[in-house]
């Protein structure tokens, strides 16, 4: 074709040209750009071609094909642009303006997964959305709406600052981590909270729910990095999904602030009951099991064994019952956990005006622990650690493997285990074997939930009447708890008025008032520890 023809034909589609480069580049600079690299290869064709036919078909071939070549290209050596906003596809940061680069990768990073991977393939891996389609399981339409939804997610991410949360600033750091339940063969809560991105992520949903991208924002760092971790979260129950793709969480942290006169009252009502309870009820509890002759007590001290007992009926035959179902707030983990999660941090006191005239001592206790045996059925054994006993540890130390060695003691079964020495070594350890390698823990024989059974259950009026005060306490307590929290509040405030706190403080006035002797160190070993056997020492 001559040179004439070629440059009016140039001239006639030279705004179509730029109208289609404008669409394609959503960049005025990258628009002028590719419109002459078009209007170059359609000059070059036309001069070259003999006759074209179908003339606006012609030109619009040359300008996808030049289109395509120039984004493979633009991919190759300088990166990707999406609607004008460039991604460097290697970790060049040589091109102009390199703090956009930076936050337009960054901002990538924060689309949901199935977006981001659909984005990286299209634009960095220059995929069709036919192959993306096949890899994907997505319908074409799909891939274009997401497609579509990313461009205007990163221009809105673009002309808006994000910002850091709170927690990416300063996350929370766990002073204890504890539960209340059954652990599975997963451990417990500390498995799973145990690292600080964890717990965080957790907490990050506790006062409002939250999306992936919500909750990377508020910890300051992609989701790219926490997704692994969501999807964990979310299977061993630490995480709930919610509506709109948010998640929540029923882990119980402690509130953020507490009231000091409060938690006084609430201690000067237990010490109320615990006074009525060691006049009223500890009687008949020791009248229960004043004829249990099958009992081993290392130091015969008899009141050692009905202590334990005491501890016992306050913490588990004296709750005030509750009208709540409290079953969604259970951690069910993909191990067979099934526990209520806990996780102290530090709180703040919303009333530091106010002066306590309480002088009391420490009120923790680590309980009530049950551990059966899966080797041998006659073994099982219930404790509570406190003050009023020397065994370290906890809960992770309180293990069955110590019940059944001492079971193989008193069987012969030992003599034969290959593991015997470390066996042993353990039990002398934990004090439960003497250095004479005498027994010194309880032991009952016959079943436990036979000798729990004889055990009285505070009487239905004294729980009722004291009911009312409890919930009062409880709603109180409540209302500085989020609200998907508030019914486990209420509902373990009102049943735990009357628990291992209580437990100890009538355990105080015993030990005081010269009802029961007071401890030995070796004593201390034993104390509210009762392990049951079809054997005695």
């Amino acid at each position: 074709m001559d040179k004439q023809n070629v440059d009016k034909i140039i001239t006639e589609y030279f705004r179509k040209i730029y109208g289609f480069a404008i669409k394609k580049s959503y960049s005025y600079d990258e628009a002028e750009d590719l419109c002459s690299e078009i209007l170059k290869e359609v000059y070059i064709s036309l001069l070259k071609a003999k006759e074209v036919i179908n003339l606006e078909g012609y030109i619009w071939r040359i300008s996808e094909h030049t289109y395509s070549k120039y984004v493979a290209h633009k991919k190759r050596h300088e990166g990707v642009s999406i609607d004008g906003l460039q991604i460097a596809t290697f970790d060049d940061y040589s091109l102009e303006n390199e703090e956009e680069i930076k936050r337009l990768r960054r901002e990538v990073a924060f689309l949901n997964q199935k977006r981001r991977e659909i984005v990286y393939r299209f634009y960095y891996e220059n995929k069709p959305i036919s192959v993306i389609s096949k890899e994907l399981g997505i319908l074409e339409g799909t891939i274009k709406w997401h497609l579509n939804k990313a461009r205007n997610e990163l221009k809105e991410a673009f002309s808006m600052e994000r910002k850091i949360g709170k927690l990416g600033l300063s996350p929370i750091t766990a002073l204890q981590i504890g539960h209340g339940g059954y652990l599975g063969s997963g451990g417990g809560p500390e498995e799973y909270l145990g690292d600080k991105l964890s717990l965080n992520i957790v907490y990050s949903v506790y006062h409002s729910p939250k999306t992936i991208e919500e909750i990377a924002e508020e910890l300051g760092i992609t989701p790219v990095f926490i997704e692994d971790k969501i999807a964990l979260l979310e299977n061993n129950g630490f995480l709930v999904k919610t509506k709109g793709e948010r998640y929540t969480t029923f882990v119980w942290f402690n509130a953020e602030s507490y009231s000091q006169e409060l938690e006084d009252n609430k201690l000067k009502l237990q010490l109320e009951i615990a006074r009525e309870l060691a006049e009223s009820y500890v009687p008949l509890v020791r009248k229960s099991v004043k004829d249990v002759k099958d009992v081993y007590i290392p130091s015969g001290n008899r009141e050692l064994f009905e202590a334990a007992v005491v501890f016992y009926a306050i913490s588990n035959k004296c709750r005030i019952p509750i009208d709540k179902d409290l079953s969604e707030y259970y951690i069910k983990t993909l191990a067979g956990g099934k526990y209520i999660a806990y996780v102290n941090t530090e709180s703040k006191c919303s009333d530091p005006e106010y002066v306590s005239e309480l002088q009391l001592p420490s009120y923790w206790a680590c309980g009530d622990m049950q551990r059966q045996s899966g080797r041998y059925s006659a073994v099982y054994s219930w404790s509570i650690d406190s003050r009023y006993s020397s065994r370290k540890g906890g809960w992770v130390n309180n293990l069955t493997a110590d019940y059944e060695s001492i079971y193989q003691i008193l069987t012969g079964i030992m003599e034969n285990d290959p593991d015997k020495r470390e066996k042993l070594e353990r039990l002398e350890k934990r004090k439960f074997l003497t250095e004479d390698n005498k027994v010194n823990i309880m032991m009952v024989k016959g079943e436990a939930k036979e000798f729990f059974a004889r055990i009285p259950a505070l009487d239905g009026e004294f729980k009722e009447r004291l009911a009312g005060k409890a919930l009062e306490f409880a709603m109180q307590e409540a209302k500085s708890y989020p609200p998907q929290m508030q019914d486990l509040i209420v509902g373990q405030g009102v049943s735990d008025l009357i628990d291992r706190t209580v437990g100890l403080m009538v355990l105080d006035i015993l030990y005081s008032n010269g009802t029961f002797k007071p401890l030995t160190e070796n004593e201390r070993v034993a104390s509210n520890l009762l392990m049951f056997s079809d054997i005695l020492p």
